[in-house]
């Protein structure tokens, strides 16, 4: 291995969470954060479409309950 590649490789445990700390300070600053207006409407977006999910699942659940125990009941 060549000098400078010794030099750039981290040793322990301790230096590879340190450099592992360094890159995810370096990737977060890249991000860009959403408005908190966006992030309110990105939020209701989501909330309605899990309420949404939720209860086609609960009608469906329903309706096989129903149809199992006309069949078997």
């Amino acid at each position: 291995m060549s000098e400078n590649a010794e030099a750039t490789k981290p040793r322990g445990i301790f230096s590879r969470f340190a450099l592992f700390l360094r890159q995810v300070i370096v990737e977060l600053r890249k991000v860009i954060w959403p408005t908190r207006k966006e992030l309110i409407t990105y939020t209701t977006v989501v909330i309605v479409f899990v309420v949404i999910i939720a209860a086609i699942v609960a009608v469906l659940d329903y309706v096989f309950t129903m149809g199992v125990l006309a069949i078997f009941g």
